[in-house]
């Protein structure tokens, strides 16, 4: 497998940080701080999610293997880290050493030199074997041709529902569910202590609008044409959102705007939710708590488009700053490699549990007997979709950037999170849809101008 150039939307050298501030609420040091002599710490900025914080469980194996190296590990939700991160890496602050990025901000990174090219280090130890590496994910982490962060674990979207419930209500879910389908099912499932279905309404480009964003596209909308005009109060994308509300107002989870991936986890894994739509990642936690067995997974809802899952995964990236000290840039990749490596899949799987595995990122892990076993219900369906989603294209027309729940420029990380906060205010009963999609067009259209004058 060898990576693909790919024609992007041309990258700013600057990311907007505009109104960040570093704020890391309830963040959890795992690991060793020390200052032994002849040993280096590598300090880990982690997102929280549950594949992460396996592997913060884990990581006393690596550090016994590797005596020299210690591993400070700080775990925050998706915003603080996005938040915090990117400001660390655009200001050189040095203050983490590794981080786990997305493939929204991998190609922006590299592009600007803010992550250490890890292609030769890859390369140099056949036994790592990056084209075992599925090549849609690989893609994602790449710039030029070059990879500047490797990927923990890759991911799509489905629609994950209790197939007990379905069952006792007599209602069939099809394997290719349209959203109005998903509507009516939520309708018919939700009781005054059980939603019919959790989505995130939680503000933040990444929160709310990675689930919206693939409506939208479905739904015929999209965030810019192709000469970069916006498109946010257009209407299918109008559509999308309304039918996104209605939903969520008619079925969903008390109080969306503070619901984000891991509120959905906690809710739908207690019995909250009849159905939830999400990353293919979840479903590992899903098989690991007490209503294991009960779920069925299906494709994304579609519209008007045959498929309309996402492409994402969480990948490890090394700070440029480290290029300064070659003990710590050397103790950061041996983290890297172990972290992304087959053997931890083993290692995962084996102290984890083979549901919980990292996985949508290497071929061989589908390969192993233990995880085709636990991973039956789901792995063989988030295989396929990985495989099959178009990030040229995801929707009804052309678009001048690749990507699926994102758009590929540093001022969407802005975008996205203003409009996330007007639809929010929107759920909140403080604004009507409208004004809402109007304001929002604006902010994006001013960043669509500046992608104009490139």
């Amino acid at each position: 497998m060898t990576t693909t150039t790919r024609t992007r939307a041309r990258l700013a050298p600057v990311v907007l940080l505009a109104g960040m501030t570093l704020v890391l609420p309830g963040c959890a040091g795992f690991g060793s701080l020390g200052n032994q002599p002849g040993v280096t710490t590598v300090t880990f900025a982690s997102v929280n999610n549950p594949q992460m914080q396996d592997l913060a469980q884990l990581i006393p194996e690596f550090e016994r293997a590797h005596p020299d190296i210690k591993i400070n590990t700080l775990m925050m939700e998706e915003n603080d880290l996005r938040n915090a991160a990117t400001k660390d890496v655009a200001t050189a602050g040095g203050q983490y050493d590794v981080m786990t990025v997305g493939l929204y901000e991998v190609p922006i990174w590299g592009q600007n030199d803010w992550l250490v090219d890890l292609t030769d280090l890859a390369g140099e130890d056949p036994s790592y074997d990056a084209e075992d590496i599925f090549e849609p994910v690989l893609d994602g982490v790449s710039y030029d041709d070059r990879y500047y962060a490797m990927p923990f674990y890759g991911e799509s979207s489905f629609l994950m529902y209790r197939k007990d419930l379905f069952e006792a209500a007599g209602i069939e879910m099809p394997e290719r569910p349209t959203w109005q389908q998903v509507a009516d099912f939520a309708k018919q499932l939700k009781t005054p202590d059980r939603a019919g279905i959790c989505l995130r309404g939680k503000p933040g480009w990444g929160e709310m609008f990675a689930p919206l964003s693939t409506i939208v596209n479905t739904y015929g909308g999209q965030w810019y044409d192709e000469n970069w005009n916006a498109q946010v109060n257009a209407p299918g994308f109008h559509r999308a959102v309304e039918f996104y509300l209605n939903t969520l107002e008619e079925s969903g989870e008390p109080d969306p705007v503070s619901y984000g991936f891991t509120e959905c986890l906690n809710l739908v894994t207690g019995g909250g939710a009849a159905m939830w739509y999400d990353a293919t990642s979840a479903a590992g936690s899903l098989e690991s708590g007490p209503n294991k067995g009960n779920f069925g997974y299906v494709r994304a809802p579609v519209d008007q488009t045959d498929e309309s899952g996402w492409l994402w995964s969480w990948n490890l990236g090394i700070n440029a700053s480290v290029n300064a000290d070659p003990a710590k840039k050397a103790a950061a990749w041996e983290f890297v490699k172990w972290a992304t490596s087959k053997e931890y899949v083993q290692l995962a799987g084996e102290r984890m549990g083979w549901a919980r595995v990292p996985s949508g990122t290497r071929e061989s892990t589908f390969e192993i007997p233990d995880y085709q076993a636990s991973g039956e219900a789901f792995a063989p369906l988030t295989a396929e979709i990985i495989q099959e989603v178009d990030p040229k294209q995801p929707g009804i027309a052309p678009q001048p950037w690749i990507g699926i729940q994102y758009v590929t420029i540093p001022e969407f990380q802005d975008v996205g999170n203003q409009t996330s906060q007007l639809v929010a205010d929107v759920i909140a009963g403080r604004r009507d849809l409208d004004g809402a999609l109007n304001d929002a067009q604006a902010i994006a259209q001013r960043a669509g101008d500046k992608q104009k004058q490139q």
